[in-house]
């Protein structure tokens, strides 16, 4: 598989402009031989603006699916293109809203994963189940943004066959008890034509691709899967994010990545050799589980909300 991960700058609220880039890109990844693209966690809405919406506001922008417009229209670009396309929406459903994720190729929705670990609204629901679908041949998984950061989500995942996580997320730049974070300076976006170098340093310092690097490799690497990260460039909402979508093989390793602070695209080839090769796929297999059973299924009380919101 040809794999691309998406950057761009998404517009609140704006989901005819998102769904315009979310084509552009798609073109620009099937001209390059992509075989699949994938692009960051509520790319088709924005994200972090829904968190001062109101239940009316919010909902005015959700929809259904696979009945909705957003989704109707990414099966066209996928079809029109003959490109699988993996992106975000709210969904509603029954009363409820999600932080969805779906999977769509010319024939339609392949896959939906609601976000476990929702946390940007107050009237967003918590996800309950794991996916994992096929896609050209491979097993893959979706994790939204804070799910990848509870590792047991991607045991379980990839316990399930995962061979590729897709992560879609929203994420960096924000403050964190952790020394080294918080927001970037609006000053440096603002010049970043004329001096890109001090941008570039506060994205890939412990604000950003930094602390990226702490833990997504390790995802990849402890499960013996492939990583698809994707994240915004510029701002959403009123937080500035330093996009970095990247793609990690088995080994922990970045194949592919992207840098410049423009709607982008990174592209690697993926190889499933690699997977059993990996330490990763052996450390899954050597598991004691009765050893560890009771202690990981015991009662406990999640917390989600980082410290950004508090």
């Amino acid at each position: 598989m040809n794999l691309a991960v998406a950057q761009f700058e998404p517009k609140d609220g704006d989901k005819a402009y998102n769904l315009s880039v979310i084509e552009s890109l798609a073109l620009k990844a099937k001209s390059q031989k992509a075989d699949v693209i994938s692009f960051h966690e509520m790319s088709i809405t924005a994200y972090t603006f829904t968190k001062d919406l109101s239940l009316n506001e919010i909902n005015a922008l959700a929809e259904e699916i696979p009945h909705g417009k957003s989704t109707q229209k990414l099966v066209e670009i996928s079809k029109e293109m003959d490109i699988p396309i993996l992106a975000g929406l709210i969904e509603k459903d029954n009363g409820k809203l999600y932080n969805t994720y779906i999977a769509v190729d010319k024939n339609g929705v392949l896959a939906k994963y609601r976000k476990i670990h929702p946390f940007i609204s107050e009237h967003m629901s918590v996800g309950n189940q794991y996916v994992v679908f096929d896609l050209m041949g491979w097993k893959c998984g979706i994790l939204i943004c804070y799910d990848n950061n509870v590792i047991e989500n991607v045991r379980a995942t990839a316990l399930l066959g995962a061979e590729l996580i897709f992560a879609p997320h929203v994420t960096g730049c924000t403050p964190s008890s952790m020394p080294g974070r918080g927001y970037v300076e609006d000053k440096y976006w603002q010049n970043r034509e004329m001096d890109p170098v001090p941008l570039r340093m506060e994205f890939d310092g412990p604000k950003g691709r930094g602390w990226l690097m702490k833990w997504l490799p390790a995802r990849a690497y402890d499960n013996g899967l492939y990583y698809a990260f994707s994240n915004p460039i510029g701002y959403d909402g009123a937080h500035l994010k330093n996009g970095n979508s990247m793609i990690i093989d088995p080994y922990g390793e970045v194949l592919s990545e992207t840098r410049s602070f423009e709607d982008d695209i990174a592209i690697s080839k993926l190889s499933k050799e690699k997977i059993k090769l990996s330490g990763g796929w052996r450390y899954k297999n050597a598991r004691r589980p009765e050893l560890y059973n009771e202690i990981i299924g015991q009662e406990h009380s999640s917390e989600t909300m980082p410290i950004w919101m508090k």
